[in-house]
Formats: C-alpha cells, structure tokens, sequence
C-alpha cells in the first residue's frame, strides 16, 4: 500500500515538474517576445515620427502610466496570490476574485477622475491630450481583462500565444498605418488596439474558470479584508518604481541630458535582462503561494531549489556576458557615442547579481507568498532612501558613474536585509548544488569572450560567435558537473 501511495506521490510531482518546466518555457517566450518586439519598433518609429513626435508619444505615454499604475494598485500580485489558494474551490474562487476585480474598477475610476482633472487644470497638457486620452484606454482595458486570473491558474500558454498573436497584429498594424510624423496618433491608437484585444479576449477566456462580476457595495467586496494588503503591496510596487527611476531623474537636475542619455542606455540593457530573469517569478508564485498557505516546507524547498539553480544558471553567465561584452553590446545598441555607458553597465551588472538573490529570490519569491510583504516594504524604503541620499551627495560631483555605484549598494542593502526574514524552515540547498556549476561554467564564459575579443575586429561578429560558443560550453560544464535542473531537462527528453 505504502509503495502504490508513493509512486503515485511520485507520478504527480514528475507531472507537476513537468507543468512547471513548460510553464517557464512559456514565459520566458512571452517575455523574450515583450523585449524582441520593441527592438523592432523602436529604429522604425524613429526614424518615421522624428524626434519631435517621438517625444510627443513618450510624454503621453509616460504620462498615463503614472494613472495606470493608480488604478492597478498592488492588485496583480495580490490577486494572483489569493486565487491561487482558493482556486480548488470555484465558489470561493468566484466570490474572492470578484471582490478583488471590484475594488480595481473602483481604483480605476478613481485614477481616471484624477486624470481627466489634470487634463482640464494643466493647461501645458493640451498639445498632448488627444494622445493621453487614446492611450488612458489601455488602463480602462489593462483593469477589465483581469489577466491575474489567467495567472493564477497557471494557464501560461493562452497568455503567451495571446501576447505573441497580437504583438504581431500590432507589429503589422505599425508598417502598414504610420508612415510620416503625425501619425503618431495612429501609433497610440495601435498600441491601445494592442492591449486592448488581449483584455478584451480575457474577458470571454475567463469563464471557464468561473463567473468574475462587479459587485455593487463595499460591503459585499470586504473592502476592509483586501485593501490593507492591496494597499501595502501598492506602497512596495511605488517604492521600488522610485528606487529604479530615481537615479536618472537625478541626473537629469544635477547634471546634464548628455549623462542622463548614457545612464539610461545602460539600464535600459540592465533591465532588458532583470526581466527575463522577474519573469520566473510570475510562474512560480501561483504555486509557492498554496505550499505556503499549507505550511508543505518539502514542496516549498523543492521549488525554491529549482528557483534558485535556474536563476543562477542563466543570470550568472548572462551578468558575466554583460559585463565582458559591455563595450560591444552598447556600441551595437547606441552606437560608438555611447561608448562611456560600458563602465555603468558593468557596474549595473554587479546589481544584478543581488537584484537576483535579494528582490527576486527573497522577497518576491520567499516574502510575498509567505504573506510577509511588510518585511519586503521596509526592506524596499530603507534600501531606496539610502539610494536616494548617496546620489544626492555624490551624482553632482562624479555623475553616472556614481548613479551605478548607489544602485549596487542599495541592492547589496536589501539583501542583507531580507535575509535575516527568511523562514528558518526554507532550505534551498548548498553553495555546492546551486553555483559552483554556473560559476565554472561562466569563468569558462569569461575566457571565451577574452580570445574572441584579441581575434575578432566586428562588434557584431564578437558577439554572434561568442554567444553560440559559449552557450555550447556551459552546457556541457553544467551537464559535466550535473547541476540538478539541467539533468533533469535531458533526462526529461530522453526519456
């Protein structure tokens, strides 16, 4: 009897595995996609709408984003949190998931009074009001789709085919309709189409799940249930957007526009690969989420193990890459004038490293499931005001350089942190399992890019045939040394 139990034990956690393996798949495709899109945009859109019109997109752009942000509050991850632990139950899930989607429209209007009322008092708004108000749709249709829903039952696939399939109808929509400068009207109106169709589609792919309505009180929402964490996780999303923009709109006062262009050159790269390693964290956090809510420590730790060694087995070659290739990768991406931005980047890519193991890891992949979000915050304030203090003292003497140099050590800060708030119970495996492979496996990195740089003249053929090189090579050191979540994957199709 025992020995049935425990292969059937077995079967469901290879299955499980299996799900969770495709299911990073996915959204790593998803996420590759969201970076590889704009790529693509981006040199078109310049060239057609000029600086001017550019400019013009950007400011509205930008400026919706902060009423977005209103009228999403902390809801995303909180609700992906909750409906994943009552998921099981469809009552209880249609019951929790409309009360949540409730307190979100009421947000939403609250951000779009805030917003027409802006419009109406700053008269500086009015040459970019017609573009605010096109682009403002996309909060209206961000907060109908409801996408944690889709989030919290795992269902990675619809969300990657959905994004994929209208990126590229948006992508087609571009070449065809925008042609000369004005037509940066029509460019909001895509992007809105854009994310438009995709909520529009959640709206009707959601009833499998269950019924997801407005409810008409705040009584029956149980406002006074969900707004405190909703609102705490409001605070940490506003505390770490500081955090990530302050350093740059510090140099823009205390500096120059030359500065602040080479900087965020450098973080635009930095955060192109922060986000393909975050994008893990939406795939396991459905399920981390119910093992905490169980108290089930052995399936917590064997998650959090194949959290760990995947996020260290692709972030530490990448960071390695990064900061060996950060002449080439910059004067490929900016060109030869941007050639300075390099030394920023390498420093960035230090943050990296504890932007990994300290937010990602800890907090948002050990805290937030843990429902100990407040640890998080204070965590998040203490490390963004340090940021900010350092660069008022030193961006006006020493610029850039000093931007990058804070922004590692309030990522070094709220690792150390977060540590001490780490459930004694978590064990996510040794030094051994976790990096000594990828560390191997990137030195080896390290040396590749060296002799390729002494051999090769072209930025692009250095990095072409030092990417293919050495991703052939760390996998074989990983597979060499057995690193658990690779010899998992080969054994998978072999078998």
């Amino acid at each position: 009897m025992c020995s049935v139990m425990r292969a059937s034990y077995k079967k469901m956690s290879e299955k499980k595995e299996k799900s969770l393996a495709k299911n990073v798949v996915l959204n790593l495709i998803k996420t590759f996609s969201s970076i590889i899109f704009p790529l693509i945009t981006f040199p078109y859109i310049s060239r057609v709408l000029l600086p001017e019109y550019v400019g013009k997109y950007n400011f509205a752009n930008t400026y919706v984003s902060y009423f977005l942000l209103i009228a999403s509050l902390g809801v995303t991850t909180y609700a992906i949190r909750e409906c994943s632990v009552v998921k099981d139950d469809k009552e209880k899930l249609e019951t929790v998931a409309s009360q949540i989607f409730s307190i979100n429209i009421c947000s939403m209007i609250v951000a779009y009074a805030l917003l027409f009322i802006s419009l109406f008092f700053f008269r500086g708004l009015d040459t970019y009001r017609i573009a605010i108000i096109i682009l403002s749709l996309s909060i209206f249709f961000t907060i109908i789709g409801a996408d944690w829903l889709n989030s919290a039952f795992e269902d990675f696939k619809y969300i990657t085919i959905r994004t994929v399939v209208f990126q590229f109808i948006s992508l087609i929509a571009l070449f065809i309709f925008v042609k000369k400068p004005t037509d940066y009207i029509k460019y909001a109106v895509i992007t809105v189409i854009s994310v438009g169709g995709a909520n529009i589609l959640n709206v009707f792919y959601r009833r499998r799940y269950g019924r997801v309505k407005f409810l008409n009180t705040l009584k029956d929402m149980e406002w006074k249930k969900h707004f405190p964490p909703i609102i705490l996780l409001f605070a940490m999303i506003l505390v770490q957007t500081i955090f990530s923009s302050s350093d740059i709109t510090m140099l823009g006062i205390m500096r120059s526009d030359y500065e602040v262009g080479l900087y965020s050159t450098a973080t635009k790269i930095y955060n192109m690969m922060n986000q393909i390693m975050a994008s893990i964290l939406w795939v396991m956090l459905p399920r981390l989420t119910g093992y905490f809510e169980e108290k089930n420590y052995r399936e917590i730790n064997i998650l959090l193990k194949k959290c760990t060694q995947f996020m260290m087995g692709l972030g530490l070659p990448c960071i390695v890459g990064g900061i060996f290739l950060s002449d080439e990768i910059v004067t490929i991406i900016g060109g030869i004038e941007y050639i300075r931005a390099s030394l920023y980047l390498k420093i960035l890519m230090g943050s990296l490293f504890f932007s990994l193991i300290g937010g990602s890891l800890l907090g948002n992949m050990i805290l937030l499931p843990a429902k100990k979000e407040k640890f998080f915050l204070q965590a998040c304030v203490v490390a963004a005001v340090v940021n900010i203090v350092l660069n008022i003292f030193f961006i006006p003497k020493f610029g850039a350089i000093a931007a990058s140099i804070t922004t590692l050590i309030a990522h070094i800060i709220l690792f150390v942190m977060l540590v001490p708030r780490v459930d004694k119970e978590i064990n996510i495996g040794t030094f051994r399992e976790n990096m000594l492979a990828p560390i191997c496996g990137s030195a080896l990195v390290a040396v590749i890019i060296v002799i390729l740089k002494s051999i090769f003249q072209s930025n692009w053929m250095i990095l072409i045939v030092s990417l293919i090189i050495s991703v052939v090579v760390y996998l074989i050191v990983l597979v060499v040394m057995r690193y658990q979540v690779v010899i998992d994957v080969v054994k998978e199709k072999m078998m």
